[in-house]
């Protein structure tokens, strides 16, 4: 029998009737967690004929832990998959580890793999998320896990053992270990749910209320988070004014987290350390005390292992750690870990970055960005690409389209079908070729990628809107409603109700400006500008009511009825901007609204008209509006080029996005009629 599971079992002697493992309708005392660890293991030998890796491919639940304990009972050693493994990785894993069989939810699956060679003493295989695509197996022993999880309790303390509820997978290393069995060799509570119940169907989607609703209803008493998941928390506390007050410890680690994010946390109640950690080295290498006041480091090394710094400043960590690779063993030797630290006079450890180009998403998945650039440049739409996204949730990407009308949205939805979810591009943004001449790629095509961000960071924000902004009016533009208007494919119905709608908007809009200058007093410049915007858009809505009835419609009826609800979504989220956030992000709206406006009148309204065959008089708002917003257009360059707050720039580009997405709503709930079908 394993050590690890002798020190579980030992530690189940001591507890008697304390309940071990519960998923919320079964309970486990460790009282009887030794049978139910034989009977399983009865079940797997009976099932698999001869030694082999065995995978575990479980969601969250007691059969996952049972099956874990079992497989160190039998010598097995064990092959953890993370479900967000795409199918692809899953059969890539079983092949590389040759794994004789599964554990599913349907039973014992058998494989016919090929045997391979593990280091000796191989207890588990984790695989990483594969930074290329192709996950990597890393072999653990019984050794390097237990040290690891009595180091964690070492540091925490026993009487912090209450109830763990685990939020990561347990097919990650980090909750297997810290998690699973650090509660159990403390005698604590394994309250082990499935994903689905705690808003984490979908791992990289975060329900928030049902998550915060999850913690609660569980009375856990400690977490163990990546800092993503850790934000989605903390905003949902701030927004909803709750607190989880049995929580007495959430570890978070993975990637960086970010300071200000700490100080959120503390400021709703929650009790967050961070820790430091690698697989090689068993998942937790540093861990900060409970308690601790001087926020920003991940803590004193574990007990287990030794930190030091090269002379270039990577960490480099000593001690028992991974027995090698599969097929490829190593002698105990330092781990090189490629992050950059640093170690302050107490001995506490901090991440300064990465050596390499690696990102790290807030989610704690590595992605090598070279891997998502090659996918990119891959399509005939794209010429050239940057991914980014260290320490972000999601990947973004600066893409230079090989032609001025590629479509770079169908072309990053290309790639992002054959990605894993952990490694799309969530945010997208046209970018100038990068070239040797101003310093964003080598002499030999490598590309430089911190000149690539400095030059973004230095080119206009008008310039920097449009870019930032790129995906979500492609999304806009996208919109069946808005593409046939821009066509001119539409009936007279569908034209009346675009009116409709417009009318309903455009009300609104000098009011909203009257609004953001009451807020925006103390930005002269801003002030005078929606001075001359309010001059311009007096008594346009009438414009409208007057083209509603040229083309035969009844503008009363529409005053009547009132908006639809996208329309009234839109505008509502508007007025809150304006009124409880940053003002200045009402030009954000301008933005949108005249840049939309400017398309319609150049390409759509006429061709409308032709087809329904109706009186200029019934389309002066958009023609006007074409000639007007192109001048407003400009104007709105000049301004906001000359801003110099980052944080109305911030705001004008967030409300932007918005309002592209916002405002597509709009146009796709109009009742879409045939031009043809009308006539």
């Amino acid at each position: 029998m394993s050590v690890l599971l002798q020190a579980i079992l030992a530690r189940a002697e001591q507890e008697g009737d304390r309940v071990a493992l519960d998923d919320g309708s079964r309970k486990i005392g460790y009282s009887g967690l030794a049978s139910a660890i034989a009977d399983a293991a009865a079940l797997i030998r009976d099932e698999v004929d001869g030694p082999g890796p065995i995978a575990i491919d479980l969601d969250n639940g007691i059969d996952w832990v049972i099956a874990d304990l079992a497989l160190l009972s039998l010598g097995h050693a064990c092959i953890p998959l993370p479900p967000f493994f795409t199918a692809e990785q899953r059969a890539a894993a079983l092949a590389d580890a040759g794994a004789v069989a599964s554990i599913t939810r349907m039973g014992i699956v058998r494989h016919d793999q090929m045997a391979v060679d593990l280091p000796e003493g191989t207890a588990k295989i984790s695989y990483t998320s594969g930074s290329t695509g192709h996950p990597k197996g890393i072999c653990l022993d019984h050794r390097l896990m237990l040290q690891t999880a009595q180091a964690i309790v070492a540091r925490l303390g026993e009487d912090m053992a209450g109830v763990h509820l685990p939020v990561l997978p347990l097919g990650v290393l980090l909750e297997n270990v810290a998690g699973l069995y650090a509660t159990l060799l403390a005698g604590g509570r394994y309250l082990v749910l499935p994903a689905a119940s705690i808003g984490l169907a979908n791992p990289f989607a975060v329900k928030d209320r049902e998550l915060v609703a999850a913690i609660r209803s569980s009375g856990a008493t400690s977490l163990i988070l990546v800092p993503e998941y850790l934000a989605q928390i903390v905003n949902r506390l701030e927004h909803c004014g709750d607190r989880l007050a049995d929580l007495r410890l959430v570890a978070v680690g993975g990637s960086r987290v970010p300071l200000s994010l700490i100080e959120r946390a503390e400021c709703v109640g929650l009790p967050v350390v961070q820790g430091y950690g690698l697989t090689e080295c068993g998942s937790v290498v540093s861990l900060e005390a409970v308690g601790e006041r001087e926020r920003g480091t991940v803590g004193h090394p574990l007990r287990h292992a030794s930190v030091s710094l090269a002379p270039d400043g990577e960490i480099v960590v000593a001690g028992h750690f991974h027995l090698g690779t599969v097929g490829h063993p190593r002698e105990d030797g330092p781990i090189f870990t490629g992050d950059l630290g640093q170690v302050d006079e107490r001995g506490r450890l901090s991440i300064v970055g990465r050596k390499s180009s690696l990102i790290i998403t807030s989610f704690g998945r590595n992605v090598a960005p070279e891997w998502v650039e090659e996918q990119l440049v891959a399509q005939p739409q794209i010429a050239q690409a940057m991914a980014y996204g260290d320490g972000e949730a999601d990947l973004g990407a600066f893409i230079v389209p090989s032609a001025a009308d590629a479509d770079i949205a169908a072309a990053v939805a290309a790639v992002n079908a054959t990605l894993p979810p952990y490694a799309r591009i969530r945010n997208w943004q046209p970018s100038r070729p990068f070239t040797p001449l101003d310093g964003t790629l080598t002499a030999n095509g490598r590309l430089r990628r911190a000149a690539i961000v400095e030059r973004a960071e230095r080119r206009p924000f008008f310039e920097r809107l449009c870019a930032e902004t790129a995906p979500a009016r492609a999304r806009l533009l996208s919109v069946p409603q808005l593409q046939a208007g821009l066509a001119g494919r539409v009936g007279l119905g569908t034209y009346l109700a675009y009116l409709a709608q417009a009318y309903h908007h455009v009300r609104h809009t000098v009011p909203l400006m009257r609004l953001a200058r009451s807020r925006l007093s103390a930005k002269p410049a801003l002030v005078r500008a929606l001075d001359d915007y309010i001059k311009e858009e007096e008594g346009h809505e009438q414009w409208i009511l007057n083209d509603i009835r040229a083309a035969g419609g009844n503008a009363d009826a529409v005053v009547h009825l009132g908006p639809s609800a996208a329309t009234a979504r839109m505008v509502d989220h508007a007025y809150a901007t304006i009124r409880t956030g940053n003002a200045a992000a009402f030009f954000g709206m301008v933005f949108v609204l005249e840049g939309t406006s400017i398309a319609l009148a150049s390409h759509g309204a006429e061709a409308v008209r032709s087809s329904l065959d109706l009186p200029p008089s019934a389309f002066t708002y958009l023609t006007s509006h074409g000639a007007l917003d192109q001048d407003h257009m400009r104007f709105f360059e000049v301004l906001v080029n000359g801003l110099d707050d980052r944080a109305d720039e911030d705001a004008i580009v967030a409300m932007a996005n918005d309002m592209f997405d916002l405002f597509g709503g709009v146009f796709a709930a109009i009742p879409m009629e045939d031009a043809d079908a009308a006539a």
